[in-house]
């Protein structure tokens, strides 16, 4: 499952085991590994269990025959059938007559048909016209993304008197950056939004990442700023960006981020769970003339003196007592550090900086060998690597005398 999640790749015959896995709950993973050839995906298409047909029948599709389509179109699963009038769907418009028969099955095996259908699938024209028209927001956000969309129900819905649904209709590929800059949507740039899929997909065009670039919507400069390789034109327009996440994911994913940016950037973000090295780890963060931050009113920016090749000892010796904690954790952290001033750093308030102390290479063995007296302390200084073999063997020597393992 994390390796379908991360889109992990695997070798021939690692994708061949999983397959074959005696686990239904492994091969309906495996149906949606990135890299999974063809003939693969039409052997779990096929599989005894429906778990794993329906989880294999989007990406199986185009290198199925026609008979084998048939047969999930009439699987004796709901839920197979389903997945298999979904992406039939894909190429053919949708009649009403199929949305008021999975209707009818929603509570057995459609849940959620509709919606589906109308978010991804073709629709015919009167199915299409009802669900533009309905009373349901919901629904007509759904329409929104819909392929296939007449223009003028588009320009219907960008007119929407509900706000979702013009930002819904906002991020369709098939609008000019005109058409999309006259929607009318409130863009609260707080909120967390996913990259846009089709934007992705043209990380490799660089007259349409050109075009994009430039488009009044953030979303779309955001899903551009993810690109791994920009246009010099295109980085320096996004690194100007009025909205600072557009500059925060040229940080974190493009390898030409200027290096300005990247410390500007610095200065309010501390790294993702996803990116927890950007923007310090980029390649073009700055490495020199760092020393010039040691005395800034900004801690975020005093860290960054000790990076400097020039900076000395006595520098990660002050920081070591600086006011602001995360200055203190990067003199913690710093080879350079005192073995005296680790051992005082186990009194700082905060945790992570008391660990960091800890485990610096400096940390005098008797400190430890104290440390293994006390319950709280105990487990961590066992394991610490600078505790002296002979203190080990006289532990191990102890352990060997209680009943238990006698």
């Amino acid at each position: 499952m994390l390796a379908a999640d991360r889109r992990a790749e695997l070798t021939g015959p690692g994708y061949e085991r999983l397959a074959v896995d005696p686990s239904a709950r492994v091969r309906a993973e495996t149906a949606r590994l990135s890299g999974l050839s063809a003939h693969l995906l039409t052997v779990l298409a096929a599989d005894p269990e429906w778990a794993v047909r329906a989880a294999a029948c989007w990406r199986a599709w185009p290198h199925l025959p026609d008979e084998t389509r048939h047969k999930l179109l009439g699987d004796p699963s709901g839920k197979v059938r389903a997945e298999a009038l979904l992406r039939h769907h894909q190429d053919r418009p949708m009649p009403r007559s199929v949305i008021i028969a999975a209707d009818f099955a929603a509570d057995t095996a459609y849940g959620g048909f509709q919606d589906r259908a109308v978010k991804s699938c073709r629709l015919e024209r009167d199915l299409a016209e009802h669900f533009a028209h309905h009373s349901d927001p919901g629904l007509r956000r759904s329409l929104a993304g819909s392929p296939g969309l007449d223009p003028d129900l588009v320009a219907l819905l960008g007119r929407d008197q509900d706000e979702s649904v013009r930002f819904a209709v906002s991020t369709r590929p098939d609008l000019t950056e005109e058409q999309r800059a006259g929607i009318g949507i409130d863009f609260d740039p707080r909120l967390h939004h996913y990259p846009l899929d089709w934007v992705l997909d043209l990380h490799d065009d660089p007259a349409a990442l050109r075009r994009l670039a430039a488009s009044a919507h953030p979303l779309v400069r955001r899903s551009v700023a993810r690109a791994k390789r920009l246009p010099p034109d295109v980085v320096e327009l996004l690194a100007r960006d009025e909205d600072r996440v557009v500059q925060l994911f040229l940080a974190e994913s493009c390898d030409d981020a200027p290096a300005n940016m990247l410390l500007r950037v610095w200065q309010w973000w501390t790294g993702s769970l996803s990116a927890p090295d950007r923007p310090h780890g980029h390649p073009n963060f700055p490495r020199h003339d760092l020393l010039r931050h040691a005395d800034d009113p900004n801690p975020r920016m005093r860290q960054l003196a000790p990076d400097e090749p020039e900076s000395t000892p006595e520098l990660v010796e002050r920081f070591s007592r600086d006011p602001d904690e995360e200055v203190r954790y990067r003199a913690a952290k710093d080879p350079r550090l005192t073995a005296a001033s680790a051992v005082r750093l186990l009194d700082d308030p905060h945790a992570h900086i008391r660990q960091a102390a800890f485990w610096h290479a400096r940390f005098p063995a008797r400190v430890i060998v104290r440390l293994l007296r006390d319950p709280d302390t105990a487990e961590p200084a066992a394991r610490h690597p600078a505790l002296p073999v002979l203190v080990m063997k006289r532990m191990l020597q102890l352990l060997q005398l209680l009943p238990q393992f006698s």
